[in-house]
């Protein structure tokens, strides 16, 4: 991980940390800015936005949407902010990279576009 300004709602670290987040996502929880719901900007990753990304290094890319685990489908792009690319990408910005470790070894990924739940 490296230290990346990460942007989290009041109401979504207060409802993650409620529901016990890995040792790795408490801890960039826990580092990140804390603003009010009403104050998020758009292209900020936040629970239940849909979320388009790239590996860096690799011509692949994923839509996913970041849900709490309960919410979680993967055959429907609903990816659990538990899961490591939902853990990864919360709180980032469009044009961020974050550097994360995968199942199969660490990744760089880019943010390259959020849809807010609201503008779906």
């Amino acid at each position: 991980m490296q230290p990346t300004n990460l942007i989290i709602s009041k109401e979504d670290f207060a409802r993650l940390m409620a529901i016990h987040p890995p040792d790795d996502l408490r801890a960039e929880l826990e580092r990140a800015i804390i603003v009010p719901g009403e104050a998020m900007q758009a292209g900020v990753v936040t629970m239940g936005s849909r979320v388009r990304y790239a590996e860096v290094g690799t011509t692949n890319s994923r839509e996913v949407q970041i849900v709490f685990p309960a919410e979680a489908d993967p055959s429907k792009g609903k990816v659990s902010v538990f899961a490591p690319v939902g853990a990864a990408l919360i709180g980032l910005t469009v044009g961020q990279e974050i550097d994360w470790d995968f199942p199969r070894g660490k990744n760089r990924l880019t943010v390259v576009e959020v849809i807010q739940p609201n503008a779906v």
